[in-house]
């Protein structure tokens, strides 16, 4: 139920213009959005326990979100490739508030990396 209180609340202030850091700070003075945060966390952190980095970095508002950081901690275990621990990194950075950010720089990188070869 809470989960969908949070999407509810996090909805009204997207609708009001609110993204990314803007959207992460007002929702971190919002009471409600807080309590119903605390009640759900209380649920999700018995499968998988978060550092304070994760705590603060992360949204970590859904099971989805537990989930994908349990992979990530799986296939970081793993020996990976260099093009999988890029991918593994790129898809922590999905669970922040602004993953547009990083999803940005990266495409910048990677169109970059090819504008500098000769077209031919």
């Amino acid at each position: 139920m809470e989960k969908n209180q949070l999407q509810q609340i996090e909805d009204f202030y997207k609708n009001q213009g609110y993204s990314g850091d803007k959207l992460r700070k007002i929702l971190s003075k919002d009471q409600e959005w807080l309590k119903f945060l605390k009640e759900r966390e209380k649920k999700l952190t018995k499968k998988i326990s978060l550092t304070q980095l994760e705590k603060k970095k992360y949204v970590m508002s859904t099971d989805e979100d537990y989930k994908i950081l349990g992979k990530i901690e799986q296939l970081e275990k793993l020996k990976l490739t260099k093009d999988e621990k890029f991918l593994v990194e790129l898809i922590r950075t999905q669970l922040e508030h602004d993953w547009r950010k990083p999803l940005i720089r990266t495409v910048n990188k990677i169109l970059r990396k090819h504008s500098k070869v000769p077209r031919g």
